[in-house]
């Protein structure tokens, strides 16, 4: 059963850096994109992270990447959580349609699933996030991933990169997560 202190209504989003999360909940941090980049710290405090897949096939309908997705939460609620907060890395700003357009499918799609579910979610923009990590907030994919691994983590891309160094931002400055 859900805690009825996350309870959310679709006029009040609790922001997630306003959640102070238990240490038997787990708390998600994600890179939207058709490859999503997710990073998790668990119950127990550890760390994982990975990619998913959000790409189409010729045979897909238009929604299924955004089924697929809901699909995926839903698991990982399951298997790792329940899950306390959701942050997610805020673009502003997209190199083409496509790619804005699959951002804001995502975008719904996850901030309808937390609504639903009583998640607290809030979105950080990319520049808070890659000047945490590398102290510049303009840095490249390669300096996202350097920064990373110095940490002591192994991204296989900045997907990846980018979702451990929003939940290193999350645990490390938001206040209210533990």
């Amino acid at each position: 059963m859900a805690d009825p202190t996350l309870r959310i209504t679709s006029r009040d989003a609790i922001p997630a850096s306003s959640v102070t999360t238990p240490h038997h909940r787990c708390i998600v941090a994600l890179d939207l994109g058709t490859t999503t980049g997710w990073a998790l710290r668990n119950a127990d405090g550890l760390i994982t992270s990975g990619t998913v897949s959000l790409r189409h096939s010729r045979f897909d309908g238009g929604g299924m990447r955004y089924l697929r997705f809901a699909n995926w939460l839903a698991e990982t609620d399951r298997l790792s959580g329940p899950i306390a907060a959701i942050w997610f890395e805020e673009v502003r700003r997209h190199a083409g349609t496509d790619a804005a357009h699959v951002y804001g499918g995502l975008m719904a799609t996850l901030t309808a699933w937390c609504e639903h579910h009583g998640i607290a979610y809030q979105g950080v923009p990319v520049g808070t996030i890659k000047r945490h990590a590398t102290t510049k907030g303009n840095a490249d994919k390669a300096a996202m991933i350097t920064a990373i691994r110095d940490r002591g983590f192994a991204p296989a891309d900045d997907n990846e990169a980018d979702a451990i160094a929003l939940l290193l931002w999350a645990i490390e400055t938001s206040g209210g997560v533990r």
